[in-house]
């Protein structure tokens, strides 16, 4: 066999082994998670922070169409309206622009922004998928744990490293300080559920 018949032999026989779903991101395991909302009010148990906007959105509520009641739910959805925008959302405790909204992040994971990148969080034998759509728990540059390997640098509620909205804590079954698996996914893998339904799309939206 010519060298160039064999090259190209090889490489289709290699290409066809390589798992193509795959996500080359770490895994994290075992890590506390909290419910959060949009619209949800400043209390001592979210340390006074109101979300009515997010670390991107100025008006974060009204893009969503309102309130993502946790407690009236119709399924997925919060029961008095269809959100504009996807109800499975996260926030992790990590900002890709500082304080003067200058982009600082020189992720890749985050190119060109980190809003609406996709995970995948796991309990048990369920996998659920989700936007991220804002910033924390009480951390916003916790960058070890976020791009690497670390655990959540927070020591607040049993060391919490990842909020998820109603959806998710439905379609889990999450209690309202839990454990689960994460990691980051490409949008081209994310198979198709609830979680695809409605698709967040929208940009910074800083007033």
């Amino acid at each position: 066999m010519r060298p160039v018949y064999l090259f190209l032999f090889l490489l289709v026989v290699l290409s066809g082994c390589v798992d193509k779903n795959s996500d080359h991101y770490p895994l994290h395991k075992d890590i506390t998670v909290t419910i959060f909302w949009i619209g949800e009010d400043a209390t001592d148990e979210n340390n006074y922070i109101q979300n009515s906007q997010s670390a991107w959105d100025s008006n974060w509520k009204d893009h969503f169409g309102g309130i993502d009641d946790p407690y009236h739910r119709k399924v997925f959805y919060p029961g008095s309206f269809i959100p504009k925008e996807n109800p499975f959302y996260f926030a992790l405790p990590y900002n890709d622009f500082d304080i003067n909204g200058s982009k600082k992040s020189k992720e890749s994971f985050c190119e060109p922004i980190c809003k609406n990148k996709w995970i995948k969080i796991t309990k048990g034998d369920k996998t659920v998928y989700a936007q991220w759509e804002d910033v924390g728990p009480f951390e916003i540059d916790d960058i070890d744990y976020v791009f690497g390997n670390s655990k959540p640098k927070n020591d607040i509620n049993d060391n919490a490293g990842l909020d998820v909205s109603p959806a998710v804590r439905d379609y889990l079954g999450l209690e309202d300080i839990d454990k689960i698996d994460w990691q980051f996914i490409e949008s081209g893998n994310v198979p198709n559920g609830p979680w695809t339904e409605i698709i967040t799309q929208s940009q910074i939206a800083w007033n």
